[in-house]
């Protein structure tokens, strides 16, 4: 019984590769996200991801931990499902398509075989033509771990031996890492800039979803508790007034430059919002073409 269930887990997943990549998706672009905690997809690519949720493309958010640890009064099983409850609401709100939380401890992550293969899986499952992540160096060590397991899939995703209870991809997908403030051993480049004022307030109102996050455990951790609003509507607020200074999100002299790129310069001096990704030298290397393919938004 057991070898049937796994022949036909197998079948399954053979039918529904060859149907994506056969075009059957309707031309339909799949972008997956991966973060090491649930609500670091929202804060780095929100606003980019309802922009391709909007313009008809499939968008998938991975946290490869469950978030049982970041709370300063919650932890376990009960934060983990109130976490997994908080990024299945930003998702709705996002309007991505999934949103899925691996049972991985969080602040216990590390670059392991197994939690390779469930990397692997992810990404083939979605059939990914585009997949995001941190890079390898931060100061969370699941941040740091997550960027090193997707960087070590970047090739793997296509080859047959490897994780073979899922069909391996046919194409190897564009791999970018997600912006940060790190200087060593090499600081962030944005190639590519996508203007998301548009979104900026469905990105806001995901990450609103995450309660647990933004509203008690990050405000803690900076000695800020004392300031976060009681009313709904003044959290919004509040939260939109420090994210970009927390998260370090400002426009940069580069992020300008690289906005002035993809936008041109009249266009890029109205920016007020923007999400910046770098290509990772592992996997396909995009020309300037294919990312335009790729980010329609910046037509």
């Amino acid at each position: 019984m057991k070898q049937l269930l796994v022949l036909t887990s197998i079948l399954l997943s053979t039918i529904l590769s060859f149907a994506q990549s056969s075009g059957t998706d309707g031309g339909k672009l799949r972008i997956i996200a991966i973060g090491a905690h649930p609500d670091d997809c929202d804060a780095k690519f929100g606003g980019t991801a309802a922009l391709f949720a909007e313009m008809g493309h499939a968008v998938k958010f991975v946290s490869v931990t469950n978030g049982d640890a970041g709370h300063q009064t919650e932890g376990g099983g009960a934060l983990a499902r109130r976490r997994r409850a908080e990024a299945q609401e930003s998702a709705h709100r996002l309007g991505i398509d999934e949103y899925v939380t691996l049972d991985n401890h969080d602040a216990e992550l590390v670059p392991s075989l197994k939690v390779r293969h469930q990397i692997i899986r992810e990404i083939r499952k979605w059939n990914a033509d585009v997949v995001l992540s941190p890079r390898p160096n931060d100061y969370h060590p699941d941040h740091r771990y997550t960027g090193e397991l997707v960087q070590d899939a970047a090739y793997l995703v296509i080859v047959p031996n490897v994780t073979p209870d899922t069909p391996p991809l046919k194409k190897n997908p564009i791999f970018l890492y997600f912006s940060d403030r790190f200087q060593r051993p090499n600081p962030f480049r944005p190639d590519i800039a996508v203007a998301i004022d548009k979104t900026v307030d469905k990105k806001m109102a995901g990450l609103d979803a995450h309660v647990s996050q933004f509203y008690e455990w990050m405000p803690w951790t900076v000695g800020r508790a004392d300031e976060v609003p009681e009313g709904a509507a003044d959290r919004k607020k509040w939260l939109k007034e420090v994210f970009g200074v927390y998260q370090g999100s400002s426009i940069s002299p580069e992020l300008r430059d690289s906005l002035e790129k993809w936008y041109g310069t009249h266009k890029a001096t109205d920016v007020k919002y923007a999400e910046a990704f770098e290509i990772c030298e592992y996997g396909k290397q995009p020309s300037d073409e294919e990312i335009k393919r790729l980010f329609p938004m910046l037509k």
